[in-house]
């Protein structure tokens, strides 16, 4: 079972009903007995990190969510915001996040971008540099996903980064550090690509 935790910030029915149509078991909550029991979890989120952020805080979800990724080592998915909030500490808001991966969050730099709109919006080749991973197993050729996003990762630890994008300049757009998975990309968006992602963390 995947639980999709709801902290009141994210695409949440989208998500399930993805999962749904890959036969996959979710559900949608926000009470924490239910999260304890999670076989894998998914951090969701569309929005602000600050307000993200307080609404973990708020919600009281923050300490057991670190007891479970951190001390008992579940499989989770960050997707878009929700990958974002895994790092150290975002300029959206200049907070600072769950501290999970080591990179923050940091805002598009408009200079290196040569006229580009932000946010980074539609579909963008993807560049796998773990393809050994099996969250990136028998993905389609050609991998390409689908972005909104304003904010992107700044990584420290390169080891941590396991695709990377271009939009105006090269950043990382997922990582894994051991159980903890990110994406800045919406794979429940990404037809064929995002459905392959899915079911590979699903048997995770």
């Amino acid at each position: 079972m995947i639980t999709i935790v709801n902290y009141g910030l994210g695409n949440l029915a989208s998500i399930q009903n993805m999962c749904r149509k890959l036969g996959i078991d979710s559900v949608i909550t926000d009470r924490p007995e239910i999260i304890e029991t999670a076989d894998r979890l998914i951090l969701p989120g569309v929005g602000h990190f600050k307000a993200g952020m307080d609404n973990l805080h708020a919600s009281g979800l923050k300490p057991l969510l670190d007891r479970l990724v951190l001390g008992e080592r579940r499989p989770v998915l960050g997707i878009c915001l929700g990958a974002q909030l895994m790092t150290r500490h975002s300029e959206e808001g200049d907070v600072d996040g769950l501290g999970w991966v080591d990179a923050d969050t940091v805002a598009f730099d408009a200079a290196r971008l040569g006229g580009l709109k932000i946010p980074h919006m539609g579909w963008t080749d993807v560049v796998i540099r773990s393809a050994g991973d099996p969250i990136w197993a028998r993905i389609p050729e050609e991998p390409r996903f689908y972005f909104v996003h304003a904010y992107h990762f700044n990584f420290r630890t390169e080891a941590e980064v396991s695709a990377t994008c271009t939009y105006g300049y090269e950043f990382a757009c997922a990582f894994r550090k051991e159980n903890i998975y990110g994406m800045q990309f919406h794979p429940e968006k990404s037809h064929k690509y995002g459905m392959r992602v899915l079911e590979n963390f699903a048997r995770i």
